[in-house]
């Protein structure tokens, strides 16, 4: 796992960054290919719009690139030398409807444009309200369609060399538009894929995670259960000598030891089998009147002569008000028993257990403290894992499986509580307990 990991990570990355160089590739290929079909079906747009146009005329479309500057109207044509010209039969509104629907028959339906129709000299015959301003605009307009009249054209009869001129507005940004459905498509694609990704990565981790937990469970199980088997089987050998089976004194000694590691077996499977049952369903509560005070000075009373044993003393702090809580007896008692039983588990020298209780209006607040060894911000951010034990250096030098604190947190997500913990490496822990208070 540990080489694998790195080569498939590196393997998926370099496969997205594949995914995403091929997308960019061919979102700019796209985009220069619609700007190809756009400008061929505006031309073929304003190539059908002349043609309509100049039938009266006889006239005939080109297409050329936009030159010089915007032309003044000529105001010293004489009429009656005037050929018949574009707006002598048409309005503008007429010839914007007619540019209109030949867009429409191209699947132009939501192109902009301005338009204008100039002379046989260049000046403009009409144009629509916005095509001056767009005219203007080269920044964002860098060219125009165009339709003229042909060179043969009847002069005498006909108006030779008018054109229709035809103004896309801001293509580059309609272009855009029209592709923002597939653009929309293809990040939203991309960004599935990282989700995948991501979350492949992270069960990954997880999965390497939890094999090591299970490791040292395993190994955490098969030393807890070693030793007592070894120590029955001594004791089972010496019940075994004649010099013992005549001593009764002897006998009883040995026969206790053997109750007493096989009691110690009987609670290590009770305390396996329970974790299995909790992961199955929830934990159910019998729930009653608790008065926190007596069952926290009755646990303390039950753990006097481990702390005397290990020369430690405690503090009761109980200042609560109102110390009421509609619980589960047993667990809730477990639960405290699991708190100071790993204060002393993790102890230094002259341990110091504080025990602190305040009210709220609504919460019972219970504050478990030590002075023991502490925990580094990983230890403490995993504590409530099930079989997550903070290494001291030594794996086996603290008994236990990992399972007391998720039993913890487990009785109080039960009773619709919260927990928290603060802890410095190498100056103490300290648990906050928060649980609904019952009203007086």
């Amino acid at each position: 796992m540990k080489r694998t990991f790195p080569v498939i990570v590196i393997l998926i990355s370099l496969s997205l960054l594949g995914l995403i160089v091929l997308q960019v590739s061919w979102f700019q290929n796209l985009l220069e290919l619609t700007k190809t079909q756009l400008n061929t079906k505006i031309n073929d747009a304003g190539f059908s719009v002349a043609t309509d146009l100049g039938k009266s005329t006889h006239t005939a479309q080109l297409r050329l690139n936009r030159r010089g500057i915007l032309p003044l109207r000529s105001e010293f044509q004489l009429p009656f030398l005037r050929p018949i010209a574009i707006e002598d039969k048409f309005r503008p509104d007429e010839i914007n409807d007619k540019i209109r629907k030949a867009f429409n028959r191209l699947n132009l339906n939501k192109l902009k444009f301005e338009f204008a129709i100039t002379n046989t000299t260049d000046d403009y015959e009409m144009m629509s309200v916005g095509y001056e301003k767009e005219f203007w605009d080269t920044i964002n307009n860098r060219r125009g369609y165009y339709a003229i009249l042909p060179e043969n054209a009847d002069i005498e009869n006909n108006g030779a060399f008018e054109k229709l001129i035809i103004i896309v507005p801001n293509i580059e940004k309609q272009v855009w538009q029209s592709l923002r459905w597939i653009i929309t498509g293809a990040i939203a694609f991309m960004l599935i894929i990282i989700a995948a990704f991501y979350v492949t990565v992270k069960t990954m981790l997880n999965q390497k995670k939890l094999s090591q937990i299970k490791s040292d469970f395993i190994n955490n199980m098969t030393h807890e259960f070693k030793t007592p088997l070894a120590t029955i089987s001594l004791a089972v050998d010496a019940l075994g000598n004649e010099k013992v089976q005549k001593n009764l004194e002897k006998s009883a000694y040995f026969t206790k030891i053997i109750k007493e590691e096989n009691s110690r077996m009987n609670k290590h499977v009770e305390t396996i089998l329970q974790a299995a049952f909790m992961e199955k369903q929830e934990l159910k509560l019998n729930l009653s009147l608790i008065h926190i005070h007596e069952m926290i000075a009755q646990v303390m009373k039950n753990y006097e002569l481990q702390l005397q044993d290990k020369g430690a003393s405690f503090q009761l702090l109980l200042n609560a008000k109102n110390d009421n809580i509609s619980g589960d007896e047993v667990h809730f008692s477990n639960l405290l028993s699991n708190l100071i039983d790993n204060a002393i588990k993790y102890s230094s020298e002259e341990l110091l257990i504080k025990i602190s209780t305040h009210s709220t209006r609504n919460y019972l607040i219970i504050r478990v403290e030590d002075n023991g060894i502490g925990m580094n911000k990983e230890s403490a951010k995993r504590i409530f894992e099930k079989f997550y034990r903070a290494h001291t250096g030594n794996l086996h030098n603290v008994k236990g499986f990992g399972l007391g604190m998720s039993y913890v947190k487990t009785v109080i997500d039960a009773h619709k509580g919260r927990i928290k913990v603060e802890s410095v490496l190498g100056k103490g822990t300290a648990f906050t307990i928060e649980v609904p208070v019952v009203q007086n």
